[in-house]
């Protein structure tokens, strides 16, 4: 059975044009990053970057070498479109946006992640193996056809995504329409649908489409008889993001993911006639079995298991944070809040506390991050904890902050009475100097 599943060969049209879509947007990425000023905004303008923790290697490279670095992204983006050198471009793009992606998180978003997955996965998928440079220079490398199983992991993967998103918004906040109401109010000075947007029934719609989109839109397209209208749909509900939410290149993303869904005979008839269409479906076993199997069972089990992981931490996610990354929590919440740094000499015992000016150290999107997400202020607290021991200086620092979670009353987030300088940071369970609150 497993073998029937995973081994039978099928026309590789959709994976050779999804590999094409995927390079332009790789591409269209990496090059938009420096034309929009992304690049310098995040990277080139701050004094240091918010990496992941535990990444603190990374860093962005002197002067203006991260506009080499995302075009050089850009140009393997190129490549893999062309299908040149394609399994060494790939591997390339990935570890280049790996390391954009743990380097810094003041831009931090899901689709980012998304994507590095998506890098990973077509790093082993054989997307280069017709229609492409590689091909062209090595007719031997010619293949017109592919395992299934390199259909079966992007579905799967696309199903845990929209699944997770799905189910993370049936929380009080998105179904009474808060979190839809306050998305749309920062845009109400868009031309023509602005005020549109503020409608209550549009908030309803927002709510609802939003949640049943993402449960649905997978077994949709799978079934042949609402694959059409699900399509439809998608369309507007990606064009309608790439619109009201501007991110990048993610709308079209999802929607190239479309040819994995359609019938074969499809996806060759309207954008490979020339091709011949692969008709065997032979059952090919590859030496690779007992490495791949076990592969896809570690990958997809971590998966799984990411997105739940904050239930088995106290606190409220929305509100702690902890376990909120890598887990397709998408546009749920909107945090504001202030946050003061205060410094105490530790070998003066008349010291008193001294207010950190957070002007000289972060850029704005930085000093909102600072704001409102605890690991930002311990990693703050320990790089200025780095700065005064490189002064000889023994410090100690404290935090005073109140945030506010959807628009709501702001409330105090971090012990004010803990030495943030002090307290080591604990990735697999809460921070205790993190407050939490009873039905927070």
């Amino acid at each position: 059975m497993i073998n029937r599943w995973l081994f039978t060969y099928i026309d590789n049209s959709a994976l050779v044009i999804f590999r094409i879509f995927f390079g332009f947007l790789i591409a269209a990425e990496s090059f938009g990053a420096i034309m929009t000023g992304w690049v310098h905004r995040t990277l080139i303008e701050p004094q240091f970057t918010f990496n992941f923790i535990g990444f603190d290697f990374l860093q962005p490279l002197p002067g203006n070498g991260m506009y080499y670095y995302f075009a050089l992204m850009g140009v393997f983006g190129v490549l893999v479109m062309i299908g040149y050198k394609y399994r060494w471009s790939m591997i390339a793009y990935t570890i280049l946006w790996a390391g954009v992606y743990y380097m810094q998180k003041s831009s931090y978003n899901n689709h980012y992640y998304l994507l590095l997955l998506l890098c990973v996965l077509m790093s082993m998928l054989p997307a280069g193996n017709y229609f492409s440079v590689d091909v062209k220079l090595n007719p031997s490398l010619k293949k017109i056809s592919m395992p299934r199983w390199c259909v079966l992991i992007i579905i799967i993967q696309l199903w845990i995504v929209y699944t997770y998103a799905s189910v993370a918004k049936l929380y009080p906040d998105w179904l009474d329409y808060t979190v839809a109401r306050n998305l749309m109010a920062s845009r109400i000075n868009y031309p023509i649908v602005g005020t549109l947007l503020q409608q209550h029934w549009i908030h309803v719609f927002i709510t609802y489409f939003g949640i049943l989109f993402d449960l649905l839109i997978i077994p949709l397209l799978l079934w042949r008889k609402t694959r059409m209208t699900a399509f439809c749909v998608s369309i507007f509900f990606h064009l309608f993001n790439s619109i009201v939410f501007q991110i990048g290149i993610f709308p079209y993303l999802s929607l190239a993911f479309s040819v994995f869904f359609f019938s074969k005979e499809r996806i060759h008839h309207v954008f490979m006639k020339k091709k011949e269409f692969y008709t065997a479906n032979e059952i090919a076993v590859p030496s690779y079995k007992k490495i791949l199997i076990p592969l896809m069972f570690v990958w997809f089990i971590i998966q799984i298991s990411l997105p739940i992981r904050h239930w088995f931490i106290p606190g409220d996610v929305l509100w702690t944070e902890e376990g909120h990354k890598l887990s397709w929590r998408m546009m749920l919440r909107g945090r504001s809040g202030y946050t003061n740094f205060y410094i105490v000499d530790k070998n003066d015992p008349k010291a008193k506390r001294k207010r950190v000016d957070k002007n000289k150290y972060l850029s704005k999107k930085q000093l909102r991050l600072v704001s409102t997400k605890p690991d930002a202020m311990w990693q703050f607290a320990q790089r200025l904890k780095k700065e005064y021991n490189n002064q000889e200086k023994d410090v100690a620092i404290y935090v005073k902050s109140k945030v506010s979670i959807n628009g709501k009353e702001s409330k105090v987030l971090i012990d004010p009475e803990v030495d943030l300088a002090s307290v080591a940071w604990n990735y697999f369970t809460t921070n205790p100097w993190i407050i939490t609150y009873e039905n927070e």
